[in-house]
């Protein structure tokens, strides 16, 4: 038995062996099957003759006014497609390559549904329309998408596989796929199938890096959108087109608010077109972030922001529509790119300067510069600066540089924040509530997804968006008299706002209604949606719908507090009841003149009474024997009787003896010489006046009226002597004079002393006669008198 076994291993391992060599590439693989004569020929597995004889017809939309004849002959072609796509996918690996390669039917039938097929945002997405029409649409997209998913894979199993080499370049070369079909791929079947159709790019750009190229030669015609779209509003176009000369007929182009009703909404369509495509492939299809942003798309994109955006927004907002429902399904559209090219913008700085930072490596440095670069870039864009902030903070991105940079430059992210805060301040805007950080994760954490109400007013649905219902559509359309802020409301524009909503709801307090106004901006209209809707937010949900206004607080009376120099006099009319109006008049006063005026002397009169005590003055009192006579007084004792008994100023000499006591010393003031001169001279007076040391202190001096001569000269000198000394001042030698200059005969040399002589001659000769000709020739040639 043993053998037995032996050669049964024996045997399946050769079969093994076998099977192995017969797996062989599609593409390399041969059949053998009869021709029209019946005769077997050999022919590659990947052969025209190969194709199944089927007309795969082209896709055509619904029809838009729904009649029964139109919608029966739609559902029957669309049963046409169904079938021929779910024939296609039940074909074998090889017959379904060769179908695909050689029968140019299919092709057109695919490329009609990329190109027709409606959008979540076209205007034929929001018809209605029949069940049998919708799960018709249904069964195509989905059998369009498998047949799309089958096309990008090369191997499906272990035995059918085509070589990637060659299946790169069969999808090439047959333009199986291309830039503009990814593109429609990634709109159309983005919404639920994101990682499908991420790893189905993926292997078509791995396996064909010739994609790449082409990606790189497709940006530039992206950009050309912008420039067509700034082109049609009559704006100025950004890049090459800004250095050409504008054309005389320019100015009179049609701008977005001289432009037809129709082209305006073409505008619009193709802007909100052109920005979901091009969100949906960066999004699914990051890596293609570096190809975009090798052209500077994303200066590009914010310069269009700026000056195509505000400019659109106010045509939508100013002019008059005949149907209302396009003017706000218009804006709805401006919102929602806006948001897109908002969102394009973040996933460009995700990819090239976030995600680096968030996994770290040697380069961090680098990638936080260049966010940095941007951000500062982004600053002159004040409106999509406030824009970009409201939807991804750029203060959490700052958090994230800081945290992984603890070294950055405090300075530079404090000037980008400032900047931030003047874009809001600049668009007359303020930021909204409940900022809270949005990213600063992983890529797939980040931005505005999960259904989640966008900040421009759009929330996201299915393969488009949802409108936004009751309060949120009017939070983002142009109110006629819009509300406001609070800061710019007074007393009586907030009670109008309080009336207009109580004549519609008046079992409400206004208490509750004042809260519900500041939770939403003071906008009447959506207060009054959410609160009909049941849709206010958790804050205002729990309180008393029935509260009422918080009484105000009175202030303290200001003329309580009142202090002034004027209280309580007579005509203090806030503390007196009555005033006398005789003593108040205006102007001057009637019934008088100058004269009676100065002949009045009442207030003489009044005095009269209070002098009269000092009229008769009583030196002496003659008291009568006998009399008991007491003073009228009580007794002062703080009289001061010093002055009393000594008779102040009776023994001093007369006339000019108080002069010779001190001398006349004149006032500093009216001094015109020198300090130390006026000092000299003080002391010379001192020296005269002071009696001589052999004299006798109790006799007086002698007069002095001649003295000699020659002792004033000598305390003279002795006094210049002292004065020198003090001040430090060294007299010249007795040798220096005029005739030391000559010094001894030459080649002897000379004495310092006559060397400085004639330094002091050299710089002294200007000061007298005609001395100075040097001086007044240099001053001369200074303002160019003399010529040099």
């Amino acid at each position: 038995m043993q053998w037995l076994l032996y050669i049964a291993d024996i045997k399946k391992q050769r079969d093994r062996e076998i099977m192995a060599c017969a797996i062989v590439p599609l593409d390399e693989q041969q059949v053998t099957e009869p021709n029209v004569v019946g005769k077997d020929r050999t022919l590659p597995a990947l052969h025209p003759d190969r194709k199944e004889e089927r007309c795969f017809v082209p896709y055509k939309p619904p029809p838009e006014d729904g009649s029964p004849a139109q919608v029966e002959e739609f559902l029957e072609h669309a049963k046409f497609i169904t079938e021929d796509l779910e024939w296609l996918l039940a074909l074998p690996h090889d017959k379904f390559w060769c179908q695909v390669v050689f029968d140019e039917t299919l092709q057109k039938c695919l490329d009609s549904y990329l190109r027709h097929a409606s959008r979540g945002l076209d205007p034929a997405a929001g018809l209605p329309c029949s069940p049998a029409v919708a799960e018709a649409q249904r069964h195509i997209h989905r059998a369009v998408f498998m047949t799309f998913l089958r096309m990008a894979t090369h191997k499906e199993s272990r035995e059918n596989f085509l070589t990637p080499s060659v299946f790169g370049e069969i999808i090439y070369e047959n333009f199986l796929f291309d830039i503009p079909k990814i593109l429609d791929l990634c709109v159309l079947f983005g919404k639920g199938n994101t990682q499908l159709l991420h790893k189905m790019i993926e292997n078509i750009f791995t396996q064909q890096p010739g994609y790449y190229s082409d990606l790189d030669e497709a940006v530039p015609s992206v950009l050309q959108v912008f420039d067509t779209i700034l082109d049609k509003c009559g704006l100025q176009c950004e890049g090459a087109g800004a250095m050409e000369p504008m054309k005389l007929s320019a100015n009179g182009r049609p701008t977005a608010m001289t432009m037809s009703q129709q082209d305006l909404l073409d505008l619009v369509l193709y802007l909100c077109d052109s920005t979901t495509t091009i969100h949906a492939f960066l999004d699914i299809y990051p890596p293609a972030c570096s190809t975009f942003q090798s052209h500077s798309f994303l200066s590009r994109l914010v310069s269009f922001y700026e000056s195509a955006v505000p400019d659109i927004e106010k045509a939508v907002r100013k002019r008059n529509f005949t149907d209302k429902s396009l003017k706000e399904d218009l804006w709805k559209r401006m919102c929602h790119s806006c948001k897109r090219m908002v969102e394009v913008a973040h996933l460009l700085l995700q990819h090239a300067c976030l995600q680096p930072i968030l996994e770290g490596g040697d380069n961090i440095q680098t990638f936080a510069e260049e966010l940095l670069q941007h951000f500062t870039s982004f600053l002159p864009e004040k409106r999509f600066l406030s824009d970009y902030d409201e939807q991804f903070p750029i203060a959490d991105d700052i958090s994230l540089l800081q945290q992984a940079l603890p070294l950055i430059d405090e300075t530079r992210t404090s000037y980008l924040l400032q900047g931030v805060q003047s874009a809001w301040d600049s668009v007359g805007r303020s930021r909204p509530r409940g900022h809270t950080q949005t990213h600063g994760l992983p890529a797939a954490q980040g931005g505005a997804a999960g259904g989640r109400a966008s900040p421009l007013g759009l929330r996201e649905s299915g393969e488009g968006w949802e409108t936004p219902r009751g309060a949120e559509a009017s939070q983002y359309m142009p109110h006629k008299g819009n509300n406001g802020a609070a800061g710019s409301l007074g007393a009586g524009e907030l009670e109008s706002l309080l009336s207009s909503i109580r004549e519609l709801l008046p079992d409400l307090g206004e208490g509750f209604l004042l809260a519900c106004l500041q939770e939403y901006d003071y906008s009447s209209e959506l207060v009054i949606n959410n609160i009909l809707e049941d849709r206010l937010a958790p804050g205002l949900d729990q309180l008393d719908r029935a509260m009422p206004r918080a009484p105000k607080e009175e202030l303290p009376p200001v003329l309580s507090e009142r202090s002034n120099v004027f209280d309580d006099d007579e005509f203090d009319v806030f503390h007196r009841d009555k005033v006398d109006m005789s003593r108040i008049w205006k102007g001057r006063r009637k019934g008088e003149s100058a004269q009676e005026v100065l002949g009045d002397k009442q207030h003489i009169d009044a005095q009269r009474d209070r002098y009269r005590a000092y009229e008769n003055v009583v030196d002496e009192v003659m008291v009568e024997p006998g009399a008991v006579y007491t003073l009228d007084g009580d007794y002062d004792d703080e009289y001061d009787d010093t002055y009393d008994v000594n008779q102040v100023g009776a023994n001093d000499l007369d006339g000019d003896s108080l002069l010779s006591r001190r001398p006349f010393t004149l006032p500093l003031v009216l001094r015109t010489g020198n300090k130390a001169q006026f000092e000299l001279e003080e002391e010379e007076e001192e020296e005269d006046t002071r009696p001589m040391e052999n004299q006798n202190p109790n006799h007086a001096p002698r007069d002095q009226f001649c003295q000699d001569p020659a002792l004033l000269r000598e305390r003279a000198e002795a006094r210049r002597a002292a004065f020198h000394q003090k001040k430090g001042f060294r007299p010249e030698p007795a040798g220096s004079v005029a005739g030391s200059v000559v010094g001894k005969p030459k080649g002897q040399g000379q004495t310092q002393e006559t060397l400085q002589d004639r330094r002091k001659k050299e710089a002294s000769k200007g000061r007298g006669a005609n001395h100075n000709r040097r001086n007044m020739a240099d001053r001369k040639r200074n303002k160019g008198m003399i010529p040099s």
